[in-house]
């Protein structure tokens, strides 16, 4: 009989471990595979083991259904770098040096855009003034549009966000900064 493997992974081993000796306080006879695979995935945040693996079958059959999508690394480093830049509220705080800093400062400000709609220039100039506290709403629109996230009319009369999925670093620090101002 062949062995399915099953891969474990936990976001804290230092939880793990003391959900593990808390388990193991509580059993009087050393515990049996079956239990320690339980104590394992329990740590983990599963009801049991039976839950656990069909909740790998899940996703395995659901990444098997889904159009594959390409994986893109995260540069943590540079994301928790980056995160400097914004205070508390989440408003760009001063304008990075480096180009492809500002590519992601700016995916930030762009996903505080409302979607498909129309702005004269007043309104970007206000909405952006509300993202950031360097003062320069002329740099930030002339940004967004000459990185292709924003559009305007030739006449400069309308500007709309441009619908693209940013690329990963700018989807995790716009994540992190999102749970940085709800927690």
């Amino acid at each position: 009989m062949s062995k399915t493997l099953l891969p474990f992974h936990s976001d804290d081993i230092s939880a793990l471990a003391r959900s593990l000796k808390g388990q193991l306080a509580s059993c009087e006879p050393q515990p049996s595979h079956l239990e320690l695979l339980n104590m394992l995935v329990r740590a983990n945040g599963y009801r049991n083991f039976q839950h656990y693996r069909a909740q790998l079958v899940a996703q395995d059959w659901l990444k098997n259904r889904l159009p594959a999508m390409e994986y893109e690394p995260v540069d943590f480093v540079r994301v928790k770098r980056l995160l400097r830049m914004f205070d508390s509220a989440g408003k760009l705080a001063r304008w990075p040096s480096k180009r492809s800093q500002q590519e992601l400062c700016l995916w930030v400000i762009w996903s505080k855009l409302p979607a498909r709609q129309g702005f004269n220039e007043k309104d970007v100039n206000l909405l952006l003034n509300d993202n950031h506290l360097f003062g320069d709403h002329a740099l930030l629109r002339r940004w967004l549009c000459d990185y292709g996230m924003m559009s305007r009319t030739r006449d400069g009369r309308e500007y709309r966000r441009v619908e693209k999925r940013p690329p990963a670093e700018a989807l995790e620090l716009i994540r992190q900064l999102r749970s940085a101002q709800a927690g």
